[in-house]
């Protein structure tokens, strides 16, 4: 399942601003304009997060989806879409979100056996300690790399 995946657009800054504990992928529930901007890679998942309502139903707010200019009925860029998953994923996501505080962002929309997919994350916000720790850790193992890579060029 996961080879046909194509990935249409990742929210990138929500590695860096949030500890991602658990993934699942839930489909959407589009328009038929909004589709086609998405197959067009017209999306941004900047600032953009999922709740679930008091019907237990799990939304997307603030996903930015460009009007496609080719449709006659076009639909509003940032309007609340409703989010498919399973009963048992709603239920494990909102004892979650209720009883530690977590937050539901999405990472990454994908094209998967034909239908748009979105890869949700539940996380913990990072504190700014958090985030230049990760920053030092990149920094250092890109060192070792090149140190090593300047040793094995040295040895040959």
């Amino acid at each position: 399942m996961k080879d046909d995946r194509k990935v249409i657009a990742r929210n990138r800054k929500a590695r860096h601003e949030y500890e991602i504990l658990d993934t699942m992928e839930v489909g959407l529930v589009l328009k038929g304009s909004e589709i086609k901007s998405i197959r067009d890679g017209k999306i941004s998942l900047t600032g953009a997060y999922a709740s679930l309502d008091d019907n237990g139903e799990l939304w997307v707010h603030q996903m930015h989806i460009a009007e496609y200019a080719q449709a006659r009925d076009n639909h509003e860029p940032y309007r609340d879409r409703k989010l498919l998953a399973h009963r048992r994923q709603l239920k494990k996501i909102s004892r979650m979100i209720r009883e530690k505080g977590y937050t539901l962002i999405p990472l990454d929309i994908h094209i998967s056996s034909g239908r748009a997919k979105l890869e949700l994350g539940l996380c913990r916000g990072k504190k700014q300690y958090d985030k230049r720790r990760d920053i030092a850790q990149r920094d250092s193992e890109r060192k070792i790399r090149t140190e090593m890579k300047r040793a094995l060029r040295g040895n040959d």
